[in-house]
Formats: structure tokens, C-alpha cells, sequence
């Protein structure tokens, strides 16, 4: 059930909102990704509204809805039921809905936006607000946050370092390794990111002491937000993965390496990870990433064969995302000088071991309950080459290979002041580019630092 083209794909498709035609616009009519916001102009108080990114302006959904009268009652009764999901404060009610609800809805939006709409039926001026006039809000209060490590490339890179005889784990091949994330330090993109406090234990000393991490990194993943849900005790099939996963986003799941290593052993991750991950705004939705879908991973001959209940042909054909990410660094000497953000890396989605489908039937498949609005991550990006690898423990090998920047700074790990940005598109023979926009985050020192 992975989303199929439709009409609302179509590459000749235009917009009459302005910047929705440039060719690098990220928010093209074929896109359309949703998102929450507030309106400056409104004040900090304003309630916080639904909307939809488009060139360079967002629709206000409710605004739109209830434009001329009632617009509302013009869709048809899926984008009604859908377009009133959006009335509440944050797209958790949306994501909800049955995925041929939101599609409809969908479809309506791009009718409204499209160039050769009618005067008449074009979504009214006045539901638009430009993207510099407004604040963007995290998409949904998350109640679970699941992060995955669903890179073989990053886990063959981490795992040598520390075990180059057996650098995977014996499940590795088997199953989407994962952890449960801390969901009440997501924050969205912009938010600035307090350098951690941990305790920590050099390789020469024989007891830990407790400061500031010397050894923070970020890494470049993406994530996922799921739709309906399933009861408790109820798995759900490979097969019908796709009709649970709303849509994607990007996260820097920021993490702070010598903590980690301290702490992880025996129960994997804690408080290395659990003071921020950092979100992007724009949830671009499962069926405007159709166009972009290739097979899975292809796996070596040797490799294991997924077990049944996380193998399904349609996964395996279409289950791998076409998504290129990329990692953009800028320090506070780089921005005081005029000197453009370096990109570190690209890496692909579609180098992933384990696909976005399989990843979400794992976590149902004990029977666990997933409700509208978790967050899944897949783990660091990274791919077989050194310009793919998706984090600074990979790109400078735990340091031993420093980085060098037009400033003449030197970087190992993050310093105080080093903003990261973090950007996804995806590109396809005879489809519209379509992007991500960005996730954005800025090293504060550490709490009294």
C-alpha cells in the first residue's frame, strides 16, 4: 500500500503563488508539504494554524476552508473530513486520518493552486501568508520518538572503530536495530541547542568526572511521522505499513560522543542523546515522495533474507526512497566574515539497509501500539564513500582526520557557535524536484558555561 502517482505529480503542473516555479524551489505544486505556524504579525499569543508550503508563501488551511462563505462544504465528504482535522492546533488530528481522506484533500489544494485554475476557484489571496512573515512551530506534540540504526555503511564505519574484527552486531542483518528516544526534547528547527552536560571517562583515568561534552556531533537523518495507528496487540503487516506513515522530515539527532561512550554500555543509549534532536517544520506527506520510490536496499548474496513478516514484494520493488541529504557547516568566524556555509556531505535514503516500512512494522510486531504522530528516525545517513558519511564521528574518524574550513578553523567535533543545517531533495527523471526545506540548529555553551 506505498503511495502511487497520481494526477497531483504531474511535471507540467504550474502555480500561480510566486517562487512555486523556480526551478530550485523545494515547494513546487507537486509537493505541498504540511506544516504548523503562527503569523507574526499576530503576536506570540496567536493560535497556532495548519498550513501548507508553496513557493514562497504558506496557505493558511482553515483560512482557506472557510474562505467565501464556507469553502469546506464544496469538497468532496474525504477532504472535508480531512480539512477538518486541520482545525486543531498542531497535525497530529490530520495525520490520523485514513490516507485517502488526506489525499483528497490534497488533490483539492493543488486544484486551488494550480495555474490554470479559474479566478473563481483559485484558494483566495487572502489564505496566503508569506514564509518571512511567519514562525514555524514543531509539527505535532510527538508522544513516542523511536530512533533507528538502519545504515549498514554508518554501522559497518562506527562499529569498526571500536570492533574492527566484527564491526555489526550478530542482529544487525536480521532486524532495524532501534532505541526509544526522550520525545519531549524534539524541538524544531532554529531552536538552539545547549552544549550537554555528562559524565565522561578518558581512557587513561580511573574514575569519570562530570562537564561539558568535548565530543558533540550531529547526525544527518530522516524521519518519519506515522499516520493511523494500531491497537495494542495488533501488529501490522508489511503489506499495510504504508497506509500508517503520514510523512517524512528531516532530524539532527544531535549527540554528544564521549557521553556516549561512557554510558551506553549495557542498554545502549541515554543522556548522550536525550537533550535535543532537532526537527525540520515542513512534514513533507508519504504520497508526494511516490514519484521518488526504488527498490530496496540491494542486499549481498550472502546477506540473510528479511524473515517473513518484514519481507512483501511491493516493498521490496518500490519500499527504498530516492532522497538526497546534505550536511551544511558554518561557525561564528565563517558568519562574522561573510564566508558561505561548507557542505560536509551528501549522502542518499536509499542506501539505507532497511526500509521506512519494514522499520514501522518492526516496532508494531511485538505488538507494541504506534498512535498518530510518533516519530520515527532512521538513524545516521551515510553511504559507502567518505563524502556520503552522515555525522563528524565518521567524517573525521573519531577526530584522527580533522576538517579544514575556508577560515583556517580546524574541526573535529562541534564548537561553541557552529551552526548546522541540514537539507533533503528529491530528484527523478520525469518528475518535479521537490525538497525538505532545512533543519537548522546553533551550539549555545553549556548551562553556567
Amino acid at each position: 500500500m506505498i503511495p502511487s502517482i497520481n494526477a497531483t505529480h504531474d511535471p507540467d503542473r504550474r502555480s500561480w503563488v510566486p517562487g512555486a516555479d523556480a526551478a530550485t524551489s523545494d515547494f513546487p505544486i507537486q509537493n505541498l508539504p504540511f506544516g504548523v505556524f503562527r503569523r507574526r504579525d499576530e503576536g506570540s499569543d496567536a493560535a497556532p494554524r495548519v498550513g501548507v508550503a508553496i513557493g514562497s508563501h504558506a496557505v493558511d488551511v482553515a483560512a482557506w476552508l472557510h474562505s467565501d462563505g464556507d469553502h469546506l462544504g464544496r469538497l468532496d465528504e474525504a477532504a472535508q473530513r480531512a480539512g477538518r482535522a486541520c482545525a486543531a492546533p498542531d497535525l497530529a488530528v490530520l495525520m490520523g486520518c485514513d490516507p485517502a481522506d488526506v489525499s483528497a484533500l490534497r488533490a483539492a489544494l493543488v486544484a486551488g493552486l494550480d495555474a490554470a485554475a479559474a479566478a473563481d476557484a483559485r484558494i483566495p489571496e487572502g489564505a496566503l501568508v508569506a514564509t518571512d512573515a511567519i514562525d514555524l512551530l514543531m509539527p505535532a506534540e510527538v508522544g513516542d520518538y523511536t530512533d533507528f540504526y538502519c545504515s549498514i555503511h554508518h554501522a559497518t564505519n562506527v562499529g569498526s572503530m571500536f570492533r574492527p574484527d566484527n564491526p555489526l552486531m550478530p542482529n544487525y542483518k536480521h532486524l532495524p536495530v532501534g532505541y526509544h528516544g526522550r520525545a519531549s526534547s524534539l524541538v524544531v528547527s532554529g531552536t538552539p541547542i545547549r552544549r550537554p552536560q555528562g559524565q565522561t571517562k578518558a581512557d587513561d583515568a580511573d574514575a569519570p568526572t562530570f562537564g561539558p561534552s568535548k565530543l558533540l556531533d550531529y547526525e544527518m537523518e530522516v524521519g518519519f511521522f506515522v499516520g493511523p495507528g494500531n491497537a495494542l496487540g495488533e501488529p501490522i503487516a508489511l503489506g499495510d505499513a504504508g497506509r500508517h506513515i503520514f510523512g517524512l522530515c528531516l532530524v539532527n539527532d544531535w549527540s554528544a560522543r564521549d557521553v556516549q561512550k561512557w554510558e551506553y554500555q549495557p542498554l545502549g543509549p541515554f543522556l548522550a542523546k536525550s537533550f535535543a534532536t532537532s526537527l525540520s517544520p515542513w512534514v513533507v506527506t508519504a504520497e508526494a515522495l511516490a514519484p521518488f520510490r526504488v527498490p530496496a536496499f540491494a542486499r549481498a548474496e550472502d546477506d540473510p533474507q528479511p524473515l517473513p513478516h518484514l519481507d512483501d514484494a511491493d516493498d521490496r520493488g518500490r519500499g527504498g526512497i530516492d532522497l538526497q541529504v546534505e550536511v551544511h557547516l558554518d561557525t561564528a568566524q565563517m558568519r562574522d566574515a561573510g564566508v558561505a556555509p561548507v557542505r560536509l556531505s551528501r549522502g542518499s535514503f536509499r542506501d539505507m539497509y532497511w526500509t521506512i516500512g519494514q522499520m514501522l512494522t518492526h516496532h508494531a510486531s511485538a505488538g507494541c501500539n504506534l498512535r498518530p504522530a510518533d516519530l520515527m528516525a532512521s538513524g545516521t545517513v551515510s553511504g559507502p564513500e567518505k563524502a556520503n558519511r552522515g555525522c563528524l564521528l565518521e567524517l573525521t574518524w573519531r577526530g584522527q582526520e580533522p576538517i579544514e574550513l575556508p577560515t583556517g578553523e580546524v574541526r573535529r567535533f562541534l564548537q561553541d557557535g557552529d551552526g548546522v543545517t541540514l537539507r533533503g531533495f528529491c530528484e527523478a527523471a520525469g518528475a518535479r524536484r521537490i525538497g525538505f526545506g532545512s533543519c537548522h540548529g546553533v551550539i549555545a555553551p553549556a548551562h553556567g558555561g
